[in-house]
């Protein structure tokens, strides 16, 4: 059985990393007897300075972008769709805010030393925490929540948030991904040397697994 190794560089306030995250789990669970797929989650922040208590969505996407309120709409409600057809199902209300997300990212880091498993399942529950719920990923309890949701050590969470554990090892995977010209998410990076852009469906993700598997 081929054995693929996957960088999945992402960010959980970026919705399309939620739709590429959907049809790459499809894709895998299609390939099952054919390609062995280890999965790692790594860091890139959208919005690393974003405040405390976060901005309204629809404004920080029409300030970045200078689209007007019906654009953004129409631009969210397609990728809402997107998502639902992948079982990454999102609220995408007016009143939505944008948060913070680093800590986020440490806990990411944190469950990825136990597993691929782990780590997919609470980046899983911080999508939907922020995505679907919209509460607040700066916020220690609301990622607590999303911890204890995807079935792992609450307590151990809260030493690591707490402690200011992994904070340089986030950072430096960021700043090793920006050097390597990482601009945009979701960035899908195949055995080190194949570059998989954007949220792909289903079946972009299985036809290239499928040919890398077939070469490799």
């Amino acid at each position: 059985m081929a054995k693929i190794n996957i960088d999945f560089v992402s960010d959980v306030a970026c919705p399309w990393c939620a739709v590429g995250l959907g049809g790459l789990l499809e894709a895998m669970r299609r390939l099952e007897g054919v390609a062995e797929v280890d999965l790692h989650f790594k860091p890139f922040e959208l919005n690393p300075d974003m405040p405390r208590g976060g901005q309204n969505t629809i404004e920080r996407l029409m300030e970045k972008y200078g689209y007007d309120r019906e654009r953004v709409q129409a631009n969210r409600k397609v990728i809402s769709e997107r998502a639902a057809a992948v079982d990454m199902p999102m609220r995408m209300d007016d009143d939505n805010r944008s948060f913070n997300t680093f800590d986020a990212h440490r806990l990411i880091h944190w469950a990825g030393l136990q597993g691929q498993a782990q780590q997919t399942a609470l980046k899983k529950s911080l999508l939907r925490t922020y995505h679907y719920l919209n509460q607040d990923t700066s916020d220690a309890d609301v990622l607590a929540q999303s911890v204890r949701e995807a079935g792992l050590d609450e307590a151990a969470a809260r030493e690591v948030l707490a402690s200011g554990r992994y904070t340089d090892e986030v950072r430096a995977e960021e700043e090793e991904w920006r050097k390597l010209g990482i601009t945009s998410v979701p960035s899908v990076i195949i055995n080190g040397q194949y570059l998989v852009s954007g949220g792909q469906p289903p079946e972009a993700f299985e036809q290239a697994l499928r040919q890398i598997a077939e070469e490799g």
